[in-house]
């Protein structure tokens, strides 16, 4: 796969940064997840806004330290 190198502002950096779901996520994998989830929202913007709406309710409970690990996971399903 050939790569490319794209300039783009600090500002718009940290904004993709925002977007990182675990910490060694490339800005590939995220500018990929953005283009897919805005294809969606251009195809179903009501059912869009719902599931922006549960995205950023599950960030925000992540931050807060409110998940499951792996580990966690495995020991409540006897895994």
């Amino acid at each position: 796969m050939a790569a490319t190198t794209l300039k783009i502002e600090e500002e718009t950096k940290s904004g993709l940064d925002q977007f990182r779901e675990y910490k060694s996520e490339s800005y590939d994998e995220i500018i990929r997840k953005l283009l897919y989830i805005t294809k969606i929202a251009k195809k179903s913007p009501k059912l869009s806004q719902e599931a922006i709406k549960q995205i950023e309710e599950a960030r925000a409970r992540m931050k807060k330290g409110h998940f499951y690990t792996e580990e966690e996971v495995k020991r409540i399903l006897g895994v």
